[in-house]
Order: C-alpha cells, then sequence, then structure tokens
C-alpha cells in the first residue's frame, strides 16, 4: 500500500508541476493512458477530485493544491536523499579490510592501493599481513588474498596479480661448501630455511613440478622464520637454501648475491586472486577497490 499511494503521489505531483498528462508521462517513462488511470485510482481512493481536465489544459483543484503543498516538499526531499545516495557510486567511502599473505600485500595490493587511496580519501583500507593460507578467513575480513585454484568455490574471485614463479635460491659461499641440488629429493640432504605457516601446525611444504609430475617436499635446516625478509637475509648470509617468490630474489640473482637451482623444477603457477563472499552485498569501497585490483595483461 505505501508504494502504490508513493507512486500515485509521484504522478500526481509531475501532472500537477507540467499541466498536462502527456509530459507528465514522458517525464515519467509511462504511458499516457497508465498515468491517468494511477491518478484516478488516487482520486477514487481519496473520495475527491484532485485536477480539473479541460481538453486544452490540466491544473489543481482546491484539493489537488492542498495536496500539493503537503507533499511536494517531501518528494523533493526524498529524491534529494536518493541523489545523495546515488553520488556515493562516484565518490565510495568505508573502509576495507583484506587478509593477504607478506608478498602479495608488498608486491601486489600495496602498488595499487597507494596510486587508488590518494584520489579516494573517504576510503580506509587495512591490510592484515597472514603468511600461509587465507582462504575462509572472509568470515572476519571484507575479502582476502590467496593464490588462484586455492580459493573456496562460495567465494567470487578476480585475479589480481600475474603468473607467480617460486625459486629455491642460496648464497655463492653456501654452494662452496655444498653442492647444488639436482633434484628435489636432493633438498633433504641440505640446510633450508624454512617458514613456519602462522598457526605454528607446521612448516611449509615446498612445491616442484616438471613433466606433469608434481613433487611436495619437507626439508629441514638450522633456522626457521615467519617472515620473508628475515628468510631472504640468512639466505644472503650463507645459511642455506631458501624456497621464495622469484621477483622477491630476482635483483640478488644479477647481481650474483644468489644462485637459483633446480629452476627447471619451479614452472610458473597461477597468481594471486582477490576473493570474497559472494552471499554477500559488496560496498561501493570494495567494489572500486576490486576493479583497481584486477589484473589486466
Amino acid at each position: 500500500m505505501l508504494r502504490e499511494s508513493l507512486n500515485a503521489m509521484v504522478a500526481f505531483v509531475a501532472v500537477a508541476r507540467t499541466g498536462n498528462f502527456t509530459r507528465a508521462a514522458a517525464q515519467l517513462g509511462v504511458s499516457q493512458p497508465a498515468l491517468s488511470q494511477t491518478v484516478r485510482r488516487l482520486e477514487t481512493r481519496l473520495g475527491v477530485r484532485l485536477l480539473a481536465r479541460t481538453t486544452r489544459s490540466v491544473s489543481p483543484t482546491e484539493a489537488g493544491e492542498r495536496l500539493l503543498k503537503a507533499v511536494e516538499l517531501r518528494l523533493e526531499r526524498i529524491e534529494a536523499g536518493l541523489a545523495s545516495v546515488e553520488e556515493m557510486r562516484d565518490k565510495p567511502a568505508g573502509s576495507v579490510r583484506i587478509v593477504a599473505d607478506e608478498h602479495a600485500a608488498d608486491t601486489v595490493l600495496w602498488p595499487i592501493l597507494c596510486g587508488v587511496l590518494p584520489n579516494h580519501p573517504d576510503i580506509a583500507v587495512e591490510v592484515v599481513v597472514q603468511n600461509g593460507p587465507t582462504n575462509g578467513l572472509a568470515a572476519r575480513f571484507d575479502a582476502g588474498v590467496q593464490l588462484g585454484g586455492l580459493v573456496a568455490k562460495e567465494m567470487l574471485t578476480v585475479p589480481i596479480g600475474p603468473a607467480l614463479r617460486m625459486a629455491a635460491v642460496g648464497a655463492p659461499g653456501y654452494f662452496a661448501r655444498y653442492p647444488e641440488p639436482q633434484r628435489p629429493e636432493d633438498l633433504a640432504g641440505h640446510r633450508c630455511i624454512n617458514l613456519r605457516l602462522p598457526d605454528h601446525s607446521g612448516l611449509d611444504a615446498w612445491k616442484f613440478g616438471r613433466d606433469g609430475r608434481e613433487i611436495q617436499v619437507r626439508v629441514g635446516g638450522q633456522v626457521v622464520f615467519n617472515t620473508l625478509g628475515l628468510i631472504l637475509r640468512a639466505t644472503l648470509d650463507g645459511f642455506g637454501i631458501a624456497f621464495l617468490p622469484e621477483d622477491r630474489v630476482q635483483a640478488h640473482l644479477e647481481s650474483r648475491d644468489l644462485v637459483h637451482v633446480l629452476a627447471e623444477w619451479s614452472p610458473p603457477r597461477p597468481g594471486y586472486h582477490l576473493y570474497y563472499p559472494c552471499h554477500r552485498q559488496s560496498s561501493p569501497a570494495l567494489s572500486l577497490l576490486v576493479e583497481a585490483l584486477r589484473y589486466r595483461v
């Protein structure tokens, strides 16, 4: 009933303002007969004539003038309120919480966010670094970042980065003491620098692949860290072999501070994806960030 009455009020005000059913119908995007019927139903329900109709013009009756004064300002306020909400599409605001691992936050999220956020001062972003699997954590966050293929099926996913390649690397000084491994299985005889998963349940497995064959290797060593920065530092200091994103160590490979081993066993893998629940309505701020982060080759 409320919706029908509101539609009828809008129809009546449009006709009273324009003084013409045809022009009012064009303004509202409805047919002239439908508009005329809506106004007649309103008059019937109220039991009074609201509009005086002649062959040349339409004008409010005394009852129509009274109703027009009562509702016109309120409808204008409703229209202004709707317009202000629509402006949020152009000026999104609000807070967005994203969980991501250290590498994704450093190489994918922040390079995009630092270019987007200055243009949208009403958006606040919190990035929580969580090394290891982040899948399933979106209940406490607006979105998460995970490697492609590892995202739960009930999530919407958007690629935000190129293919990722891991690299087994060590310092020249380390390989002066130990032979370079030729196969992933050879890592069992080496000192390896491990990444501790956030729940402390175990160490991150090293994943290799070649000719369709997939191998996961559990390695051991003298030191374990829970951040990639310390793993890289210990590797440069000659404490063993580490398994790090290739882009993180590329500069050290070029300067020959590190040596890449088992390169043929480290094919590119699907890159990072942003994921968020499909059953949750995305805020304008999150929608803007999703499009900004979307990876385009």
